[in-house]
Formats: structure tokens, sequence, C-alpha cells
């Protein structure tokens, strides 16, 4: 808006001063013209005047140039006047008296060249040449000061142009310096209140992303009480079922075996078959006790340790199933959590693969390393796309979690026809330390 503005100025001022530059310009000429007029008519006099004085030939030479020369001047006289303006009666007036004079002086040069010369005398010795020209000064002098007076209105026209038009160009400078300061200004408002609102927004997020870890870290640490709880509970509920139920079956069955000690060889062929059929539910029901127990709380992992535990468990879910399973496991070292991990690790694995893969073969691998130990399970089944695979799936997630609250990391692999390979990370357990060492929590 300023830019148009300060153009329409600028053109305004322009075509003002433009139209009275002109108006100068042609008043400079009329001036120039009526100056013109008055030196020609003065020479034509001043040629007139030495050839009646003189009668010399050579006067008569710019006398009839300067004759020559007024009516082109008037010419232009009338051209630059609009015919009924104030200077252009002036102009006739002064036409008129100019053409008075010529005329005397015409009269008086020709009485001069026909010898006449108490006639031309006469003619010279009159006023009437000497009121001509006084008439001729004053309305040529009119006519310069009108000219004059047009100039000095078109020179203060282009004054008033030109201080319109700084005037114009300040206040217009003025106001849009100071829309761009208050622009500036807002700018600056607007961006330290976009910073600030950045500030809020990543406070609040800084604190949601706290809450959310500490929330996490909760949750973590429930579900990690809550494992050991179970495993507590499982430990519990293996032992009772070995001390309480153990002693109550093995006491039916020396209680059996002590009535049929008794009864001898002649007690009726059904109270033996009952007997026996006694003994054998006895011995089912010591057995189911002992699977029940080991799969609560596998006695081989305690006894045995964490090799032996897994081929146990590979060779039972083998026969089970009817799955080959190819297992490599080296001996690590690691913590009691830690080979409770691994074990359930597997033992979910062997699980998931009698209940989903339809696999073929199973290879169970156990591998010690500086640093860490890898349990790899693999098996050649149907596999299952994992980008697709539900995050809520217990199995898999108990997994992970068991292993992430041991301080590893579990990878699960798998395309759709390509089998599926479970690969879980641990930590090893640090070496006995030969001299006290400070807690690390």
């Amino acid at each position: 808006m300023a830019a148009l503005v300060l153009i329409g100025i600028n053109e305004t001022g322009y075509n003002e001063s433009s139209d009275a530059l002109d108006r100068i310009e042609q008043y400079t000429r009329t001036r120039n013209s009526v100056n013109k007029l008055l030196q020609d008519v003065l020479d034509a006099e001043t040629g007139s005047r030495g050839y009646l004085l003189t009668g010399d030939p050579r006067y008569l030479e710019p006398y009839n140039a300067a004759v020559a020369q007024i009516s082109q001047q008037v010419d232009r006289l009338r051209s630059a006047y609009a015919p009924n303006s104030s200077e252009a009666g002036t102009l006739n007036g002064l036409t008129l008296n100019v053409q008075r004079k010529l005329a005397e002086m015409d009269l008086s040069v020709r009485m001069r060249k026909q010898g006449n010369e108490e006639a031309w005398k006469s003619v010279l010795l009159t006023d009437v040449g000497k009121e001509h020209m006084d008439a001729i000064r004053a309305q040529a002098g009119r006519l310069i000061d009108s000219a004059s007076q047009s100039m000095a209105l078109a020179q203060d026209q282009v004054e008033r142009s030109l201080r319109f038009a700084r005037a114009g160009i300040a206040i217009v400078t003025g106001a849009a310096l100071l829309a761009f300061y208050l622009y500036l200004r807002q700018t600056t408002r607007l961006k330290l209140a976009g910073e600030q609102q950045q500030a809020v927004l990543q406070q609040e997020r800084d604190m949601l992303e706290s809450q959310v870890r500490e929330r996490t870290a909760s949750l973590a640490q429930l579900a990690t009480h809550l494992q050991q709880v179970r495993e507590e509970e499982r430990g519990h509920l293996a032992r009772e079922l070995h001390d309480e139920l153990g002693a109550l079956l093995t006491a039916a069955k020396l209680d059996v075996a002590r009535l049929k000690s008794r009864l001898g060889p002649q007690q009726p062929p059904e109270v033996t078959e009952r007997l026996q059929h006694l003994t054998a539910s006895l011995n089912s029901g010591i057995a189911l006790k002992r699977r029940i127990i080991e799969d609560l709380r596998p006695s081989s992992l305690a006894n045995l340790g964490l090799t032996a535990a897994l081929e146990i468990l590979a060779r039972e879910f083998s026969e089970r199933s009817g799955t080959d399973v190819a297992v490599s496991l080296e001996p690590v070292q690691l913590d009691e959590g830690s080979q409770l991990t691994v074990y359930r690790v597997v033992q979910e694995s062997l699980t998931n693969v009698g209940k989903y893969a339809e696999a073929a073969q199973v290879e169970i691998g156990v591998r010690e390393y500086t640093n860490h130990v890898e349990v790899e399970i693999r098996d050649d089944g149907k596999g299952f796309d994992v980008r697709n695979a539900k995050p809520s799936t217990h199995g898999l997630a108990g997994m992970r979690h068991r292993v992430e609250a041991a301080g590893g990391r579990l990878t699960v692999s798998s395309q759709p026809g390509h089998g599926t390979r479970i690969l879980a990370t641990l930590p090893k357990a640090a070496a006995p330390a030969t001299a006290p060492v400070a807690e690390i929590v």
C-alpha cells in the first residue's frame, strides 16, 4: 500500500510539474517573441532614421530585414494566445500600433526615395512616431509582464508539487517504517509466544515421557514380581504335592501291599484283581504327581543342572509329540534365576512348537561366550508373520519379559513357510570374587 501511495504521489507530482514546465517554456517563448517583436520594430525604426538622415541605401537593409521579421513574430504571438483572452486584446492593439508604425516608416522612406524633403521631414518631426512607439512599448511590456506572471505561477506550482511530493513521501515513508516496526514487534511477539508454547509442549511431553517411563518401570517391576510370586507359588505347590500328596499316595500303596500280604493266596480272584487295579491306580497317581511337580518346579534343574534338565525336557517332548529334537548344549555359567529363565524359555518354545508349528524337527542350542550366553530354539514348521503377530500374545510376551527381566534380549525371527527361530541372549553370572567387593544394586 505504501508503495502504491508513493507511486501515486510521484506520478501526480511528475504530471503537475511537467504541465507547469511546459507552460513555463511556452511563456518563455511568448516573452521572447514579444521582446523580438519589440527589437525588430526598434531595428526597423533605426534603419529608417539612418536612411532618412543620410540617404545611404545600406540603412535600408536592416530596415527591410526587421520588417520581414515583424510579420513572423506577430503570427507566432497570435498562435500563443487564446482568441478570447485578455492578452489577445492587448496583442491586437500591439499589432495595430506596429502596423501604424510600419506605415509611418514606409511613408517616410518612400518620400525620401522620391526626394520630397519637406514631406518626410515633416513626418519625422511630428510626434506620431513617438506615440506609436510608446504604445508599442507599453503593450509589449504588458504582454511581457503577463508572461512573467504566468511563469511565476507555473514555478510556484512546480514548487508546490515538489513540496507535496516531499511531504507525501516523508509521511508515507514514516507510516511504512511504523508499520514495519509494528510488524517486527508482532513477529517477535509471535515468535516468543511460539517458543513459549513449544517450551510448554516440550515440558508436557517430557513429563508424559517421564510418567510413561515410570509406569513402564512399575509395570515391569510388577510383572517381574508376579513372575517371582508365580515361581514361588509353583515351588510351594510342588513341595506341598511332594510332601503331602506324595506321603498319602505312598502310605496308601504300602497299605495295599500290607493287605495283599495279609490276605494270602486264598483270597478271591475279585479281591486280587481289585488290589492290582488299586495298585496300578496308585502308581498312576504317583506318576501324575511327579509329572505335575516337574512341570511346576523341575527337580532335574536343581538336582542335575541346566544341561541335563534341558536334555530331559527335549527327550520327553520328543517322546510325547513324535518330533525329532536335536540338542547342542554347552555347559554355561548362569545364576539360578537365569537358569530357570533359560529352562522356561525352552519349555515355552517347545509348547508353542507342539501347539502351532507342525514341525518335523526342532533344534535346541545353548552356547557360551565371553560375556553372555545364547539360547536358540529353531524349528522347520509353518512359521508366521512376525509383523502381524499380536503384541499381547502371552507366550512370546512372557518369554520376552522373562529374558528382559534377567537383563537379556529376546529376538523372534519367522516367515510363513520357513519355520521359526527364537534367540535369547543373557548376561553371564559374575565369577566368584576372591576378595570382598561392594554389592552393586
